[in-house]
C-alpha cells in the first residue's frame, strides 16, 4: 500500500520514498484514529499527510517523552536542532533525516507557508516552560501553533470548492477542536507534567485549583466541582465543534468523508468521557472498536460514493456529509465512536 501510494502521489525518487514511507509507519503505530481518518483520503493525498503527522508526532516527543529522562534543557537543545533542520530543509528542499526530508517536500507541493511550522514549534517550545493558562483567550494563543495551523498545514492538501481563505477559519477551528477534546481526556496524564490546560479563570468559577484537581489524582477520589469545570470544558470545546461545522461542505467532495470521519472520531472522546462520568483524572475513557469501525464504515461509504458521483454534485455531496454528521455529532449529541491518541492527535 505505501508503494502506491507513493507512486499516486508521484514520488518516484528513492531517498524521498523512503521519507514518506518512515513518516507513515509512524502514524500507523502512533496516531491511530488519525491513521484510519486518513485512509478515507484519496491515495496520491496521504503521504503529504502522513509527512505532516510525522513532524508534529517528533516534536511533541522531543517535549513529552516521559521515557527518555531528558531535562528541560536537553529538550529546548532537541527542539532547537529540530527547527534548525527544517529551516534548511524548508529553504533547501533537501535533509538527510527523513521526516524533516518528506514534510520540506509536502510544504513544497502543497505551498504551505513556513510560517505555520514556525508557529506550531514555537507553542512547542513554551510547553517546557509554561504549566497553565490563565484564561481561554491565554489557552487560545498556545493553541494557535499547537492545534489550529495543523489544520490550516492540511486545507491545502485537502483542497477546497470555495477559496482557501473562506474555509481557513473552520479549519483552524476543527484543529482546536480536536485538541481541546484530547485535553479533556489527558487531564491526568497532563497534571502527571505538571501541565493544565484547562482555563483557569472555568476552573475557578467552578471552585477548582491546581491543589484540588492533585488531590483528586492522587486519592482517586472525585469531587463536584471537578466534575462541573469538566461538565464546562465539554461545552466549550462542542462549541469550537460547531465552529468547525460549516467548514466541512467546503471541502473538495473526495476528501470530505475522511474530515468528517475524523470529525465524529474525535468528537465520540467527549460522549464517552461524559458516559463514563468525567473519570479523566484517573483513567482514559475507552470507547469500543467496533463503533470506531461502523464510523469508518461509514466514511468508505461515502468515499465510493464521492467516487462514483457524477461532475457538478459537490453541493450533493456537501448537504450528505452535513447530514451525516448532525445525526450523531459533537455538534447536537452522541456520536459513534472515540480514538486514542497522542495529546495533539
Amino acid at each position: 500500500m505505501t508503494r502506491h501510494e507513493l507512486d499516486a502521489a508521484g514520488i518516484t525518487e528513492p531517498a524521498l520514498r523512503a521519507a514518506y514511507a518512515h513518516c507513515r509507519r509512524l502514524n500507523s503505530r502512533h496516531g491511530k484514529t488519525y491513521f484510519l481518518a486518513t485512509r478515507l483520503l484519496p491515495v496520491e493525498r496521504r503521504p503529504a499527510v502522513h509527512a505532516l503527522y510525522g513532524f508534529a508526532r517528533w516534536a511533541d516527543d522531543i517535549v513529552d517523552d516521559l521515557t527518555t529522562g531528558l531535562g528541560t534543557a536537553e529538550r529546548e537543545a532537541g527542539l532547537a536542532a529540530l527547527s534548525a533542520r527544517l529551516t534548511a530543509g524548508l529553504r533547501d528542499g533537501r535533509s538527510d533525516e527523513p521526516v524533516v526530508r518528506a514534510v520540506a517536500d509536502t510544504a513544497r507541493r502543497y505551498a504551505i507557508p513556513h510560517a505555520h511550522f514556525e508557529d506550531f514549534l514555537a507553542s512547542m517550545r513554551s510547553d517546557l516552560t509554561v504549566t497553565d493558562y490563565p484564561t481561554y483567550d491565554d489557552l487560545m494563543g498556545y493553541m494557535h501553533g499547537s492545534a489550529a495551523v495543523i489544520g490550516l498545514q492540511m486545507l491545502p492538501v485537502l483542497g477546497t470548492v470555495t477559496d482557501r481563505d473562506t474555509a481557513a477559519p473552520h479549519a483552524a477551528a476543527l484543529g482546536v477542536a480536536f485538541q481541546l477534546t484530547n485535553f479533556l481526556r489527558d487531564v491526568g496524564e497532563d497534571l502527571d507534567r505538571g501541565r493544565i490546560y484547562l482555563p483557569g479563570d472555568l476552573l475557578a468559577a467552578h471552585g477548582v485549583d491546581r491543589e484540588l484537581l492533585r488531590w483528586s489524582r492522587a486519592t482517586g477520589r472525585p469531587d463536584r466541582r471537578i466534575r462541573a469545570a469538566l461538565e464546562a470544558t465539554a461545552a466549550l470545546t462542542r462549541g469550537v465543534y460547531r465552529e468547525a461545522h460549516p467548514g466541512l461542505a467546503m471541502l473538495e467532495p473526495r476528501t470530505r468523508p475522511c474530515v468528517r470521519t475524523a470529525f465524529v472520531l474525535y468528537g465520540g472522546i467527549l460522549d464517552a468521557v461524559a458516559a463514563d462520568g468525567y473519570p479523566v483524572l484517573h483513567r482514559r475513557s475507552v470507547v469500543p472498536r467496533r463503533r470506531r469501525a461502523a464510523v469508518a464504515l461509514t466514511g468508505l461509504a461515502a468515499v465510493l460514493g464521492a467516487r462514483l458521483r457524477p461532475a457538478g454534485g459537490p453541493v450533493a455531496a456537501g448537504r450528505a456529509v452535513t447530514g451525516a454528521v448532525a445525526a450523531g455529532s459533537p455538534v447536537t449529541g452522541p456520536v459513534t465512536a472515540a480514538g486514542r491518541e497522542g495529546r495533539r492527535m
